[in-house]
């Protein structure tokens, strides 16, 4: 992620962006509304004129439109929305692709998640607020509704019997409790270890047993329990000496040679690793997500493929990035960029990027809801 200036500046470019915008925007506006007259019959042309009459009663509606959108700005989305339900006026004016573009700029750095249900097309986040309707069609209203965390949660609560009972179904379904690999620089490269801190923090996720040797001979782990749930974690990646001896193994990730011209490292897994694989329900990645730092972010998609490769197990098993910083407060890369990053669209199975704090494990119920009910589903 590309390091910009003081926050103030950046909302001073996208304000004057803005600005200018819903200059042009106005005049395309009202040229639209007098060729629809032009076009209409005399009845409809007085009923227009009528509607614009009434509409004109009113403060904000007799403001230029220009002003109307900078007022809208200042709405939020909800209330946006809610807005464009009171006239036929208001319904079109909420729908302006320039303001949702920049609801999306504002919003999107803050949003704690992203899933991959929604996130079809990252080429929206590449789009310039300068292109015409014909170079850029992209649905701003529509992406930035699909993908705010708030209104994923909004439409996932209309249906709460529905998931009381699916849970209920599940555990009377499930026959063990559900194993995921954990694996990725975020376990090394932060200054606190996630793990360690799910391990010693019994009140937000207590530790049932300790898991050593039991899946082939690699990794260590332990079984939690979150809401009655026990699930189990084999971590895997470690570049630590003393740790790798400890789990008994030298490597998980083996470099392998495709052809001269290929630039890209790809890797295999060593044996015991692609066991493991074969008999894990889902893969939880610990990303380093602190923008401050340099990150091999190709290297990590090649290890990627390599531990989710569909010859090694069931291709639709969920794959979770925990978007790892050390401290609260310490700049982050957004979730939605991080998933960008790490190209995991390309991975055609169920994914999830979740903010998560390695000292205080903010975000990390919250990815281990989701990756559980992913897995639910199966049964």
């Amino acid at each position: 992620m590309a390091e910009g200036g003081s926050p103030l500046t950046e909302w001073g470019k996208l304000e004057f962006a803005i600005i200018s915008g819903l200059r042009s925007l106005r005049d395309r506006y009202l040229q639209s509304v007098r060729g629809s007259k032009e076009q209409g019959s005399p009845a409809a042309i007085t009923e227009s004129l009528s509607d614009n009459a009434d509409l004109r009663a009113t403060s904000l509606c007799g403001l230029p439109v220009d002003l109307q959108l900078y007022i809208m700005s200042f709405l939020s989305p909800k209330d946006l929305c809610q807005l464009g339900m009171t006239s036929h006026h208001w319904y079109l004016m909420v729908q302006d692709r320039l303001l949702w573009r920049y609801f999306l700029l504002r919003d999107l750095p803050t949003w704690s998640s992203v899933e991959w249900q929604n996130v079809t097309d990252f080429g929206i986040l590449n789009t310039s607020l300068c292109d015409s309707a014909e170079e850029n069609t992209h649905d701003y209203m529509s992406f930035y509704l699909k993908n705010c965390p708030k209104a994923r949660r909004s439409m996932s609560a209309r249906h709460p019997i529905y998931g009381a009972v699916t849970s209920f179904l599940q555990s009377l379904i499930m026959q063990s409790e559900p194993r995921f690999a954990m694996f990725g620089p975020g376990l090394e490269q932060l200054d606190d270890s996630l793990f360690i801190r799910m391990m010693t923090s019994p009140d937000l996720l207590p530790v049932i047993s300790l898991l050593q040797r039991q899946n082939h001979g690699v990794g260590w782990g332990a079984m939690f329990q979150f809401d009655n749930q026990k699930f189990k974690i084999l971590v895997l990646h470690f570049s630590c000496r003393s740790q790798q001896e400890h789990v008994g193994i030298n490597t998980i990730f083996l470099p392998t040679i495709s052809g001269v011209e290929q630039q890209a490292t790809l890797y295999t897994l060593t044996p015991q690793v692609k066991e493991v694989c074969k008999v894990v329900d889902g893969f939880i990645y610990v990303a380093n997500a602190e923008s401050h730092k340099r990150h091999n972010r190709e290297d990590e998609i090649a290890r990627i493929l390599a531990m989710t490769d569909p010859l090694l197990g069931p291709q639709r098993r969920p794959f979770l990035v925990l978007s790892c910083v050390t401290q609260p407060g310490h700049s982050r890369i957004p979730a939605l960029f991080m998933a960008h990053e790490l190209c995991l669209n390309k991975l055609n199975r169920p994914w999830m990027v979740q903010n998560t704090e390695a000292s205080t494990l903010a975000g990390l119920l919250d990815g281990i809801e989701w990756i559980l009910g992913e897995v639910g589903r199966k049964f």
